[in-house]
C-alpha cells in the first residue's frame, strides 16, 4: 500500500461533483465552464474532485460507445431538489467532456476520484431509456462486473490520453447497498431495510469486481463505496478494498422529519398533515405533480422517490429549517455519539490492514436545495466536529460537506471552505 500512496497528496480535500458535472452543462449551468469550476475549487482549497465517471454510459466491455449522450430533466419535477434541478436538453460528447475534466484537473494540480451512480440516479437524466434499460436488463449477479469492465475501459481510455496520474483511486460504485446493485439480495427475499444482510449478500460480487480492476490496473488503488448510516459488521464489506471509502450521514432530527412525513409508508395518505404544515402555499396536489406516464422509467430504480422529491420541491425552506433547529437539542448528543462511534469503528477496523480511510460524503443528510440548515451554524458545527474527529484519527481524506460543490448554494461560502480545507491539509 505504501507504494500506491507514493507521489499522491498527503491529505485529500474532496468536493463531490457527482453526476451533475455532465447533467448541468447547458449555458448558465455550473459545469458549462469546467476551467472556471476548477479554478474556484483550488481557490477554496480542494485538491480532489469526486465524480460519477459514467463508465457504462461511455464504454462497453470492449471499448468506446458510439455517438453523443443526450440529456433531459424531469420537467417541472425536481426544480428545487438537489441534483434534479438541471435544465436538460444537452447533447454531449461524453468522451470529450471526460477528457476536458481531466485536462483541467492536470492544469490545476487536482486529482479525480472515479465512481459510478449508474445503478442509482444518473440514468434518470438521459433523454432516452435505452441505456437505462440495458443496465436494468443485466442480471443482478452480473451487474458488478459489468460496471467493472466498463470502468476498466474508461481507465484505459484516460491513460491513453496521458491522464492516468490524475486518478487518485477508483470506486466500483457509489453506496453499493443503495440502488439496483442490492438486487442480488432483494431478489432473494432480503428486505431493502435490512442493510447488514444486503451488504453481506453483495460481498462476493463486489470482491470479484474490485479484484478484476486490481488485476487490470495493479498500480492503482481500487475500492467500493459504503455508507455508515446504519450499523453493520465491517466483516461484511469487500475484503480486497485498497481504500476504506465510507459516507457518514448522521441525520438525527432529519430522520424524525422523514418518519413524520411518512415517506416510506406507501399505504398512508400523502401529503399527511405534517407534510402539509411544511409546504409552500402554492404547492400543487401531489396527484397532479407527476411525470407523464411515458416518462415514469426515469424513477424506476432511483432511490430517492417521488414523495421525497415532492417534499423537497414544495417545502417552505424556512419551515424545514425551523423544524430541524427546534428538534436538534433532543438529538444533539446522539448525533455526536454516532459520529464518534462510526469513525472509531472504521479506524479500528483498518488498524491491522493499514489501508487509508476516506469519508467521501456527509454529514447531516439530504436536504432541499434552498434549505440552509447544513450551511448554518448547527450544520457547520456538526461538519466541523466530524472533520476534527477524522483528522484526529489520521484519516487520509474527507469532504467538508456533500453540499460544498458548484451546483449547491453552499459553494458560495468561500471563507468557511478555505478554513476547513486548510485544517485538513495541515493535519498530521
Amino acid at each position: 500500500m505504501s507504494n500506491l500512496l507514493r507521489n499522491v497528496p498527503r491529505k485529500l480535500t474532496i468536493t463531490m461533483w457527482d453526476f451533475s458535472w455532465y447533467t448541468m452543462t447547458q449555458e448558465g449551468e455550473p459545469y458549462s465552464d469546467l476551467e472556471a469550476r476548477f479554478r474556484e475549487a483550488v481557490e477554496r482549497g480542494y485538491n480532489t474532485i469526486r465524480i460519477c465517471a459514467m463508465p457504462f454510459m461511455l464504454f462497453t466491455a470492449d471499448g468506446k460507445r458510439p455517438g453523443p449522450l443526450e440529456f433531459a430533466n424531469l420537467g417541472e419535477v425536481g426544480q428545487r431538489t438537489r441534483w434534479y434541478n438541471c435544465c436538460g436538453g444537452a447533447v454531449l460528447d461524453g468522451h470529450a467532456h471526460l477528457l476536458e475534466l481531466f485536462r483541467q484537473a492536470k492544469a490545476h494540480n487536482c486529482y479525480i476520484m472515479l465512481s459510478s451512480w449508474e445503478y442509482q440516479q444518473s440514468p434518470s437524466f438521459l433523454a432516452h431509456a435505452e441505456l437505462r434499460d440495458e443496465l436494468a436488463a443485466i442480471p443482478p449477479k452480473e451487474r458488478f462486473m459489468a460496471i467493472a469492465r466498463s470502468m476498466d475501459q474508461l481507465i484505459r481510455f484516460v491513460t491513453a490520453e496521458g491522464y492516468r496520474n490524475q486518478i487518485i483511486y477508483t470506486e466500483l460504485h457509489n453506496e453499493v447497498e443503495f440502488g439496483q446493485l442490492n438486487a442480488v439480495g432483494t431478489s432473494e427475499g432480503i428486505a431493502k431495510t435490512n442493510v447488514p444482510a444486503l451488504i453481506e449478500a453483495m460481498q462476493p460480487y463486489v470482491e470479484e469486481a474490485v479484484g478484476y480492476l486490481r488485476q487490470c490496473h495493479p498500480d492503482m488503488m481500487m475500492t467500493a463505496s459504503y455508507t455508515l448510516n446504519e450499523a453493520y459488521p465491517k466483516a461484511y464489506v469487500a475484503r480486497n478494498m485498497q481504500v476504506a471509502h465510507f459516507h457518514l450521514y448522521i441525520k438525527g432530527m432529519l430522520n424524525e422529519l422523514m418518519e413524520a412525513a411518512g415517506l416510506d409508508d406507501e399505504l398512508s395518505p400523502f401529503p399527511n398533515p405534517f407534510v402539509q404544515s411544511l409546504l409552500r402555499e402554492d404547492a400543487p396536489p401531489f396527484a397532479e405533480w407527476t411525470l407523464p406516464p411515458e416518462q415514469n422509467w426515469r424513477m424506476e430504480g432511483n432511490p430517492v422517490g417521488m414523495r421525497l422529491i415532492y417534499l423537497h420541491d414544495w417545502v417552505d425552506p424556512d419551515q424545514w429549517d425551523l423544524f430541524l433547529y427546534d428538534r436538534y437539542g433532543d438529538h444533539k448528543m446522539a448525533m455526536l455519539q454516532k459520529a464518534d462511534s462510526r469513525l472509531e469503528e472504521i479506524h479500528e477496523w483498518t488498524r491491522h490492514s493499514g489501508i487509508p480511510i476516506v469519508i467521501g460524503e456527509g454529514y447531516v443528510g439530504y436536504t432541499p436545495l434552498y434549505a440552509q440548515f447544513e450551511e448554518g451554524p448547527v450544520g457547520k458545527f456538526i461538519a466541523e466536529y466530524v472533520l476534527r474527529k477524522g483528522m484526529a484519527l489520521g484519516f487520509w481524506g474527507m469532504t467538508l460537506c456533500s453540499n460544498c460543490a458548484p451546483h449547491h448554494p453552499f459553494w458560495n461560502d468561500v471563507a468557511w471552505q478555505r478554513k476547513w480545507n486548510q485544517f485538513i491539509l495541515n493535519s498530521i
